[in-house]
């Protein structure tokens, strides 16, 4: 087993973000377990192109397999890894109302949604 110093768990860990698809992945599994063919539909994206995604993730130590019956399933290899994301979207991200109309009774003109909540948002820059 290799000892990793700090820099390096960081550097794993912005790997794993810097794809989309690995991010979503993350996102899925923050929720819970799943397996890959609900999460490849979930994510739209192939089997194939989940699974390469997922060795990544398995490489990077944030996620493992767990046999269940005849199909493995995902989750992440820490619970904590669920509230970090949380923590890091929240912290990262500031999210305005998207609807810019003036009517009163407008759905989308309600409070700011909280990142845990939704995994769409809208980043001002």
């Amino acid at each position: 087993m290799r000892v990793l110093s700090r820099i390096d768990v960081l550097a794993r860990f912005g790997k794993a973000l810097a794809d989309p698809t690995r991010a979503a992945i993350l996102m899925e599994l923050r929720a819970g377990p799943a397996f890959p063919a609900d999460m490849a539909a979930d994510i739209g994206v192939s089997r194939q192109v989940l699974s390469n995604h997922l060795a990544c993730l398995r490489d990077c130590g944030l996620v493992r397999a767990e046999p269940d019956r005849r199909r493995v399933r995902y989750q992440l290899s820490d619970d904590r890894l669920a509230h970090a994301l949380d923590d890091l979207l929240g912290t990262i991200l500031t999210i305005e109302p998207v609807c810019t109309c003036n009517e009163p009774d407008c759905p989308q003109d309600r409070a700011p949604v909280s990142p845990a909540e939704s995994d769409s948002v809208e980043v001002l820059l």
